[in-house]
């Protein structure tokens, strides 16, 4: 009977930490690489044996630069991976030698265990089981155990029982569940905060049934245990089922097939992005998602700069590069899809804005509608300036070079720098943009080559006169246009901003 761990998907912040860590480190295949069958913007990845085979698999959905969540009751906390238990020095000591944190050895219901921490603080345990010896360096071979914090644990062992697992001894406050492969370990948490999502958080454990017919089974079983909202889903490599055992904790169920093979060459899994069927795929979505290195590949290694940011590269760079300044409540890769249709062959370099407003990204605080926080533009043009010079520096970037395209409240944030730091930005493409400045800067913008593009019906269109007066007086090569949408970009500004670009680099 198939039973156990199907796999275990957690969510990370950073996609070449991560793959440094579970490729580079422990060694697993990077198996699939796909966007997000829920969210496509989401880049998800799948380590395990070479042939992604079940139960071994650890998931990761890359939530690039996004907030931590918070391990608490109601969340797998925990994910154990198993090791021949000859290796147990082996490991520690590659550990010690990359420089990681590792406790142990010590001993867990009779088995020597390491644990350490990835880059996002996931604890992981590498298990001394009698797993076969295959030689060293060799990748963990399956997946051991999870560690469940419940704050009802006898409750999540009895919802847990049915799925293939019978109860096993209790060590230390922890009760183990066993199926014929795994352990479920469950932890009791009670008295203990709420699991708040995240990054640095394990999302769910997915359980192991054999086929549909199976899943069906356990899809009608659980509606005569009256067990809460039950979402089936068809994930292409396995089909599956979402449900929260009465601890809270989601628990998926999925099937063995039809295997991570199904879309690509077995022996070139997890080479190449795979895009949902369900999904359009009109390549905007390729590059909005981050770009990792394997171990071993040449990478740009991201520096922590006063902005968050993301760098994208271009299969043949010409040397250009766009910066790019999201509008109200956007992020660092919104403007790429369109940067990349302007210039192909630019490096795009997205920033996303520090302040908020309700909750969402902004580049600077508004007071009203069309007023702004004066100290808080000057502040943030500040970081700016200092952002701009380390990103010249670690990205080797030529500033005679740089674009820098502005929508909304990025672009009335540029004519913001561009005053208070007159030589910063040479090259500027301003979209939906005004003068936030109340005083605006008598700044030499001689050699500045500046695009605005205005909407004819965009209710914002009457302040944009003003920044076009400001930016011709002060000595910029203005081109001001107006284009038929509202505050909306439409398809004229990307010909208009490509006629503009090739006009000025070929000047």
């Amino acid at each position: 009977m198939t039973g156990g761990i199907h796999h275990v998907t957690a969510i990370t912040r950073d996609v070449q930490a991560n793959v440094d860590f579970w490729m580079g480190f422990l060694g697993l295949s990077l198996v699939k690489q796909t966007a997000g069958f829920e969210d496509a913007a989401q880049l998800h990845l799948f380590y395990g044996d070479p042939v992604g085979s079940p139960g071994t698999l650890i998931s990761f959905l890359v939530w690039q630069d996004g907030a931590a969540g918070r391990v608490g009751h109601g969340q797998v906390a925990e994910i154990a991976l198993a090791i021949p238990r000859a290796r147990i020095g082996d490991w520690l000591t590659r550990a010690m030698q990359r420089g990681l944190a590792v406790e142990g050895p010590t001993r867990e219901f009779g088995e020597p265990v390491l644990r350490l921490k990835d880059p996002d603080g996931i604890i992981v345990k590498l298990v001394g089981t009698d797993a076969p010896d295959t030689g060293w360096p060799a990748a963990p071979a399956r997946i051991r155990a999870v560690t469940i914090w419940s704050a009802v644990p006898e409750r999540t062992a009895a919802f847990l029982r049915p799925f293939g697992y019978r109860p096993g001894p209790s060590e230390g406050g922890l009760a183990r569940l066993l199926s014929d492969t795994d352990a479920i370990d469950i932890r009791d948490a009670s008295g203990f905060v709420a699991g708040i999502p995240g990054t640095g958080i394990i999302d769910h454990v997915a359980l192991r049934v054999p086929d549909r017919t199976a899943l069906q089974d356990h899809h009608d079983a659980l509606k005569t245990r009256n067990a809460g909202a039950v979402t089936v889903h068809d994930r292409l490599y396995f089909a599956s089922l979402y449900v929260r055992e009465p601890g809270d904790a989601l628990v998926e169920l999925a099937t063995d097939g039809p295997g991570m093979a199904v879309d690509e060459d077995a022996d070139s899994l997890g080479r190449t992005l795979m895009i949902p069927p369900h999904v359009a795929d009109n390549g905007d979505l390729r590059l909005r998602l981050p770009q990792f290195a394997r171990p071993g590949e040449e990478r740009t290694r991201m520096r922590e700069l006063p902005f968050v940011h993301r760098l994208r590269q271009p299969d043949h760079p010409d040397g250009s590069a766009m910066v790019l300044l999201h509008g109200s409540g956007g992020n660092e890769t919104d403007l790429m899809p369109l940067a990349h249709r302007i210039a192909p062959h630019a490096t795009l370099l997205g920033v996303r804005g520090r302040s908020t407003e309700e909750g969402i990204p902004r580049f600077f605080r508004r007071t009203a509608m069309t007023s702004f926080d004066q100290a808080d533009i000057r502040a943030e043009a500040e970081a700016f300036a200092a952002f701009w010079t380390g990103a010249l520096a670690a990205y080797d970037l030529d500033p005679a070079r740089i674009t820098v395209m502005g929508y909304s409240n990025g672009a009335n944030f540029a004519a913001a720098v561009m005053g208070l730091h007159p030589g910063l930005i040479r090259r500027a493409i301003l979209m939906r943009s005004m003068a936030a400045l109340e005083d605006l800067p008598q700044a030499d913008l001689a050699g500045v080559s500046v695009l605005t593009l205005t909407g004819a019906r965009d209710p914002y269109g009457p302040h944009a006169p003003r920044l076009n007066e400001w930016l011709a007086a002060r000595g910029a090569a203005l081109d001001a246009r107006v284009v038929q949408a509202g505050h909306d970009i439409v398809a004229d500004d990307l010909t208009a901003a490509a006629a503009w670009m090739k006009e000025v680099t070929n000047a």
